[in-house]
């Protein structure tokens, strides 16, 4: 017995010291965060409105004469079903000692969290750290369609019920809430088909799959050569970068401002606080950065910076209005 127990409390002291050394590192990596290469992981296709917009907003994160991070961060992409493949990744496999963040988009996360059962992720599971832009959703279609105006779309899908095609970056994104909101206002029937992403979307307008979609006005604005922008998904004209597009307000059809797509970086549920504060002090001076404004007007991408507690603020309210809006949606 004695033998016995002896072993059993060297066995607890080796516990013991193993535990208390785990934590100890832990706590010395936490003070000294970040001591290397941070990523951040973005739901959606290279190429893409939030991939190039992430890129561009977490360029300087090593600059060494910027306070700011002191480490690079990279750019991980995880696309597929509309976000969802990455976001559910990174809720419930992402390390939260803060070396693995991502980039969010509003609605879509929420929507989908409030529509789909397989979703992992929800407001209550994420940190938000900081909000670098607000890119709304943009009615498109081909360099050579007939229709040149929302009311000669509207005028043709009255005459051809479900003939209209739409395109759009997947299911309860951004881009398919305007859809819905779009057909429900117009009361047309037309007729919507998900992509895996923005850019496979614009694809879908330019090829000439589909006769028309929804897009992100930055991807639209980099690619007015090759498209119409018929009209913009929100309360007011985007007067830095489209000033002549109308609002589909403007165009008769009541559309309203909940596709418009918040852009931002967050962290999994369980980081630590001081990790959490030190990026929602640092991540906002880097999206404020004089070059990266300067780059994203440059890539027509509308900045909306936003600390932690107003995104944090964003998200209870963005939850609360989808979640009425796309009960009616849906009810259609």
């Amino acid at each position: 017995m004695n033998m016995k127990s002896s072993l059993i409390k060297k066995l607890l002291l080796s516990l013991t010291f193993i535990l208390s050394f785990f934590l100890g590192n832990m706590a010395v990596q936490a003070g000294d965060y970040p001591d290397r290469p941070i990523s951040v992981v973005v739901a959606y296709n290279p190429g893409g409105a939030t991939d190039f917009q992430a890129r561009l907003v977490t360029m300087m994160a090593a600059h060494p004469k910027k306070d700011y991070l002191g480490q690079p961060i990279v750019i991980i992409n995880k696309p597929g079903a509309g976000g969802k493949v990455g976001w559910n990744w990174f809720a419930s496999k992402a390390r939260n000692d803060g070396y693995d963040l991502a980039a969010y988009n509003v609605p879509h996360f929420i929507s989908q969290s409030i529509v789909f059962d397989d979703t992992k992720y929800n407001i209550d599971n994420l940190e938000p750290i900081a909000n670098w832009g607000a890119d709304p959703a943009v009615l498109i279609v081909g360099p050579d369609s007939q229709f040149n105006s929302v009311a000669d779309l509207l005028k043709f899908a009255k005459a051809n019920p479900g003939k209209v095609t739409f395109s759009g970056a997947g299911k309860f994104v951004g881009h398919h809430i305007a859809f819905l909101q779009f057909q429900k206002a117009s009361g047309v029937k037309i007729t919507y088909v998900p992509h895996t992403g923005g850019v496979p979307a614009l694809a879908a307008v330019k090829g000439g799959q589909v006769m028309a979609g929804f897009n992100n006005l930055s991807d639209a604005y980099r690619s007015q050569k090759d498209i119409k922008i018929l009209a913009i998904a929100d309360l007011q004209r985007e007067e830095t970068f489209l000033p002549d597009v109308p609002t589909l307000k403007e165009e008769g059809v009541d559309v309203d401002n909940s596709s418009v797509n918040f852009r931002g970086i967050m962290a999994p549920k369980g980081t630590d606080p001081k990790i959490i504060e030190l990026l929602a002090a640092k991540v906002p001076l880097m999206f404020n950065d004089k070059k990266t404004l300067g780059q994203m007007k440059k890539g027509g991408s509308p900045m909306r910076i936003m600390n932690r507690a107003e995104v944090q603020a964003m998200w209870k309210e963005r939850k609360k209005s989808l979640t009425k809006l796309l009960a009616g949606l849906k009810a259609e």
